[in-house]
C-alpha cells in the first residue's frame, strides 16, 4: 500500500495559559493608596513650589522634586513586589505575578521612570519651566499621565474584586488620587480658582473674563464628571462624587496657599458633589441600577450640583457679580454637559436577536405554511 503523498503536519501546540495569581487583598490595595497618597503630595509640593518661590528653584534637584521621586518609587517598589510575592504561581513574575489591576500600573511605573529622566535632560537644557510652559512641558505631560495609571491600581483591582464594603475605600480613594494627578497641569483652567463670577458684567473686556470663567467650569466638568461615571457605571459607592472633588479641590488650594474665597467655594462644590452621591444612591435604590437614563442623570446631577455649591460659596465669601442669566445658565450648561457625557459612557441596550428554529420543514416561517393554516404559536412568550 503507498502513501498518498499527502504531508500531514503535527498539530500547533495549545497556548500556554496564563498563570492564576491571586488578586490583591484589600490591605495590599490600601499599602497602594498611601504610597501613591505620598507621591501625589509630592506633586502637590512641587507645584506648590512653582507656584511661589519658582525663582528659588535652579534646577532640578530640588527638595520638591525629591519628596515626588520618593513617592514614585515607594509605589513602583511596592507594585513590582506584589507581583515578585505571587512567583510561586508565576515563574516568569515580572510579566504574569501582577495581581488583577495592578498591570497596568506597572507600565505607568516604567514609563514614569522614562518621563523622570526626560524632565531631568528637559530641566537641564531648558532650564526650570514657569507657568503654562509648565503645563505643556512635554515631559510634565508624560509624567503625569503615567501616574494616573499607577495610582488607579487599587481602583482596577476594587472593579475586579467585585466587593463593597471596606474594600469600596480604597477604590474611591485610588480614583481620587488618580484625578488628582492631572490637576497639578490644569490650573489655569480650574474652576477651582477662578473669580469671574464675583466681577460684573459690563463692557466687552469684562464679557471676556466671564466667558473664560463659563470655560474653566466646563473644563472642570470634565475633569470631575468623567472619571466619575465610569466607576458610577459600575456601581454606586457613597462618597466618590465628593472624594472627586475634594481631591482635585484640594491640589488646587495647596497649590496657591488655601485663598479664602476659593476656600468657601471648594466648600461648596465638595457640599454639592456630597448632595448628588445622596441623591444617586437614593435613585438607584428606588430605581434600580439597569433603569432608563441612570448615566445621563448621575451625570446631570453631580455636574449641575458642584457648579451650583460652587458658585454659592463665592457668593457668601465674596458676592456673585455676573447677572441671573450667566449664574443660571453656567449651571444649566454644566448639567447638560454632564448628561451628554452619561449617554456616551452608558452601555448600548443589545439588539434582541431572534432565536433560530429546528432544522427542517418545521422552522420555516408563517409564510411558508399552508394557505388557511393557522399561524404557529410565539415560543418567545
Amino acid at each position: 500500500m503507498t502513501s498518498s503523498g499527502v504531508r500531514h503536519e503535527a498539530s500547533p501546540s495549545a497556548p500556554a495559559a496564563v498563570p492564576r495569581v491571586p488578586p490583591a487583598t484589600r490591605r495590599e490595595d490600601l499599602v497602594t493608596v498611601l504610597f501613591g497618597a505620598c507621591l501625589t503630595a509630592g506633586a502637590m509640593s512641587d507645584g506648590w513650589a512653582h507656584s511661589n518661590i519658582v525663582e528659588t528653584i535652579e534646577g532640578f534637584f530640588t527638595p520638591w522634586h525629591g519628596l515626588l521621586y520618593a513617592g514614585f518609587a515607594a509605589t513602583a517598589a511596592w507594585t513590582f513586589w506584589l507581583a515578585y510575592q505571587r512567583r510561586d504561581a508565576a515563574p516568569r513574575w515580572w510579566r504574569d505575578g501582577f495581581p488583577a489591576g495592578y498591570r497596568v500600573g506597572a507600565i505607568g511605573a516604567v514609563t514614569f521612570l522614562l518621563a523622570g529622566l526626560a524632565d531631568l535632560a528637559w530641566h537641564e537644557a531648558l532650564g526650570v519651566e514657569v507657568g503654562l510652559d509648565a503645563a505643556f512641558s512635554p515631559s510634565h505631560l508624560l509624567l503625569d499621565a503615567s501616574a494616573v495609571l499607577l495610582l488607579t491600581s487599587p481602583l482596577r483591582s476594587w472593579w475586579a474584586s467585585g466587593e463593597q464594603g471596606g474594600r469600596s475605600a480604597t477604590g474611591v480613594a485610588s480614583l481620587a488620587l488618580g484625578v488628582m494627578a492631572p490637576s497639578i497641569l490644569l490650573t489655569y483652567a480650574s474652576a477651582f480658582l477662578i473669580l469671574a463670577p464675583t466681577r460684573a458684567i459690563g463692557a466687552v473686556g469684562t464679557q471676556q473674563t466671564a466667558v473664560l470663567g463659563v470655560d474653566a467650569y466646563l473644563i472642570t466638568t470634565l475633569v470631575l464628571v468623567g472619571p466619575f461615571l465610569l466607576a458610577h457605571r459600575r456601581r454606586a459607592t457613597p462618597g466618590a462624587g465628593a472624594a472627586l472633588a475634594a481631591g482635585v479641590a484640594l491640589f488646587d488650594m495647596v497649590m496657591h496657599e488655601f485663598p479664602t474665597p476659593q476656600v468657601w467655594a471648594a466648600l461648596g462644590a465638595v457640599c454639592g458633589a456630597g448632595l448628588a452621591d445622596l441623591l444617586l444612591l437614593r435613585l438607584d435604590a428606588v430605581r434600580g441600577r439597569d433603569a432608563a437614563l441612570r448615566l445621563p442623570a448621575a451625570g446631570a446631577l453631580l455636574a449641575g450640583l458642584v457648579v451650583a455649591g460652587h458658585l454659592a460659596g463665592l457668593a457668601l465669601a465674596a458676592g456673585i457679580g455676573w447677572t441671573p442669566e450667566v449664574t443660571t445658565g453656567v449651571v444649566t450648561l454644566a448639567a447638560l454637559l454632564g448628561a451628554l457625557l452619561g449617554g456616551l459612557a452608558a452601555q448600548p441596550t443589545p439588539a434582541e436577536v431572534p432565536r433560530p428554529g429546528p432544522a427542517g420543514p418545521a422552522s420555516a416561517g408563517p409564510e411558508a405554511a399552508a394557505p388557511g393554516a393557522p399561524a404557529p404559536a410565539d415560543s418567545t412568550r
